[in-house]
C-alpha cells in the first residue's frame, strides 16, 4: 500500500468541489488557498493541452492564513496561524530522527527486527534439512502435488516477509516515521500472503493467529506513524478549537481530504481511503452481479461471498486492486486504461477461482467452453466486463466516491472507520470458519470440537449452500496437507 507521502490536507482540487456558495468569506478562503474561480486547485490540474500541471507542494500554512482570515479577533487569527505552522514545521522533522517514537513502539521494532534476522537463517536450515532427507530417501516428495508447490511460495513469502521485518525494525529504532510507514505498507500484502497460504496449506486455525495479530500491528502504525495522516490530525484538533467554527465547516466541504498531494496519482492510497473503497465495492459488485444474473436467466439468486450482509469481497478486493494499479493511470487514454483492467481483472479472477479451490474445494464458477477461456477460471468475456468496470470506476466512479468519503464528518471519521473495520473483520473471519468446518463437514472430518459442532449447529450443509448458491466443495481438488 501506497499514500505515505500523501498530506492529510490534500490541495490538488476535486473535482467540482467548490466552496460554500453565498458567503462573503469564499473568495478569501480560495485565494488564500491557491485556488482559481472555479474552486479547484490550479496547481494539480490539468493544463488545456490535457498535460498535467506542475503540482506545488500544498502546505499548512495556506490554509491556516486563508482559515485565520475568517477568525474573530486579530490576536485569534495570530495565535491559529502561528500554531498550524508551527505544526508544520514539527511534522517535517518528524522523520529526522529526532523526534523519537514511545518506547514501546522502539521496544516492538527491536523484537521485529531480532525476529526478521533470526527467521532467515532459521528457515535457510529448515529448508535445507528437508532437502538433506528427500536426498537420502527418508522423506519422499511429489514435485508437482499441490501441497508441495504451496509450501514452496510459503517459504519464499516467509523469507521476503522476515527480511523486510528487518528493516522494518530498523526503521522503527530509528523514528523514522516515514520510512517505517512506507515498509509497514509493503508487509501488508506480504502478511495477507502469508495467511492465505497458510489458510490453503492447514485450513482454519491457530496457524492463522500470527499473521491477523501482525496485520493488526502494522495497520496501526501505518495510522499512527504516517507523518500525512498526522498533519490531518492536527489540522482537525485545530479547526475544532476555531471561534468561528464556520470556517471549519468550509475547509471540510472544499473537498481537500482525500486527493493525491503528489498530483501523479488521483486518489491517496491510504488505509481509510482503501477502506471505504471496498466497502462500496463489495456492495455495488454485488448488486451488479445480482441484476446481470437475474437479466441473463430471469432468476434471483444469493450472490453475497460473506455470511451476513450484502457483501461480495471478491468485487472489492477487485475495486482495492484496480484503484492501486490504476491510480496513476487516470488522466491516460481511455483504451490504455479498459486493456489494463482487463488484464488485471481476469487475472484476479483466475487466482481468486484458483485459491478458493486449493484452500476449499470450492468451484464459484466455471467458464470451460467459453471464449478464451482460461482453465475454466477467467474468460475472454469477463475480461472486458472488468475492463468496462476499470474504466467506468476510475474516470466516472472514483472522483463521486471520493466526494461521499469526505462526507463521514472529521468528528467521527477514526472512530466510524475503526468500527466499520472491526465488524467487517468478524464476518470475514467467521465466514472463512464456516467454509473451513463445511470442507471438513464433506471430507468426513469427525465434528468432535465445540467450535465446530456450533458451525455444524447454526451453519450447516443446508444454510451454507443457500447461503452460497454458487459454491460446490469437492475435497479432493484442494491443496490441503493431510
Amino acid at each position: 500500500m501506497a499514500g505515505t507521502d500523501n498530506a492529510g490536507l490534500q490541495m490538488a482540487g476535486a473535482d467540482g468541489a467548490s466552496l460554500v456558495s453565498g458567503s462573503d468569506n469564499t473568495a478569501n478562503v480560495c485565494d488564500a488557498a491557491g485556488k482559481g474561480d472555479d474552486g479547484v486547485v490550479a496547481d494539480n490540474a490539468p493544463s488545456s493541452t490535457g498535460t498535467p500541471a506542475t503540482a506545488a507542494p500544498a502546505t499548512l500554512s495556506a490554509v491556516s492564513d486563508a482559515i485565520a482570515a475568517l477568525t474573530i479577533s486579530d490576536a485569534t487569527r495570530e495565535a491559529t496561524a502561528n500554531q498550524l505552522s508551527a505544526d508544520e514545521e514539527s511534522s517535517s522533522l518528524l522523520d529526522d530522527g529526532k523526534h523519537t517514537l514511545p518506547f514501546i513502539t522502539r521496544l516492538y521494532g527491536g523484537l521485529v527486527m531480532l525476529l526478521g534476522v533470526c527467521t532467515i537463517p532459521l528457515i535457510i536450515y529448515e529448508l535445507t534439512y528437508g532437502i538433506r532427507q528427500v536426498l537420502d530417501g527418508k522423506v519422499t516428495i511429489d514435485a508437482l502435488a499441490l501441497p508441495f508447490i504451496l509450501s514452496c511460495v510459503e517459504v519464499v513469502v516467509l523469507i521476503a516477509n522476515a527480511a523486510c521485518m528487518a528493516v522494518f525494525g530498523v526503521q522503527l529504532l530509528r523514528s523514522h516515521r516515514r520510512h517505517a510507514a512506507r515498509w509497514a505498507y509493503a508487509l501488508m500484502p506480504l502478511t495477507l500472503a502469508h495467511g492465505m497460504l497458510s489458510l490453503a496449506l492447514e485450513g482454519f486455525g491457530t496457524n492463522l493467529l500470527g499473521p491477523f495479530v501482525q496485520m493488526t500491528i502494522l495497520v496501526a502504525l501505518s495510522v499512527t506513524l504516517d507523518p500525512a495522516l498526522l498533519q490531518e490530525r492536527q489540522l482537525q484538533w485545530h479547526l475544532k478549537r476555531m471561534d468561528e467554527h464556520d470556517a471549519y465547516n468550509r475547509a471540510v466541504q472544499a473537498d481537500m481530504l482525500g486527493r493525491d498531494q503528489s498530483g501523479k496519482g488521483y486518489i491517496s492510497l491510504d488505509y481509510f481511503n482503501i477502506f471505504w473503497l471496498f466497502v462500496v465495492g463489495c456492495v455495488v459488485g454485488l448488486i451488479i452481479e445480482t441484476i446481470y444474473h437475474f437479466v441473463l436467466v430471469h432468476e434471483y439468486q444469493d450472490r453475497a461471498g460473506l455470511l451476513w450482509g450484502p457483501f461480495s469481497p471478491i468485487y472489492g478486493c477487485g475495486a482495492v486492486i484496480l484503484t492501486v494499479c490504476l491510480n496513476r493511470l487516470w488522466r491516460k487514454n481511455p483504451v490504455l486504461i479498459f486493456f489494463a483492467s482487463a488484464v488485471i481483472g481476469g487475472a484476479f479472477e483466475f487466482f481468486v477461482s484458483w485459491f478458493m479451490e486449493a484452500a476449499f474445494g470450492i468451484t464459484a464458477w466455471d467458464y470451460t467452453g467459453q471464449w478464451l477461456s482460461i482453465g475454466g477460471r477467467t474468460s475472454g468475456k469477463y475480461m472486458v466486463f472488468w475492463g468496462l468496470l476499470g474504466l467506468a470506476w476510475i474516470k466516472f466512479v472514483l472522483p463521486y466516491l471520493l466526494r461521499l468519503i469526505n462526507r463521514i464528518p472529521w468528528k467521527i471519521r477514526y472512530s466510524l472507520t475503526a468500527v466499520c473495520t472491526v465488524l467487517m473483520l468478524v464476518d470475514i473471519v467467521m465466514t472463512l470458519m464456516a467454509l473451513d468446518c463445511w470442507y471438513s463437514r464433506v471430507s468426513g472430518v469427525p465434528q468432535n470440537a465445540p467450535v465446530t459442532q456450533f458451525f455444524a449447529e447454526h451453519f450447516n450443509d443446508s444454510y451454507m449452500q443457500h447461503r452460497f448458491q454458487t459454491m460446490t466443495i469437492d475435497p479432493s481438488k484442494s491443496g490441503r496437507m493431510a
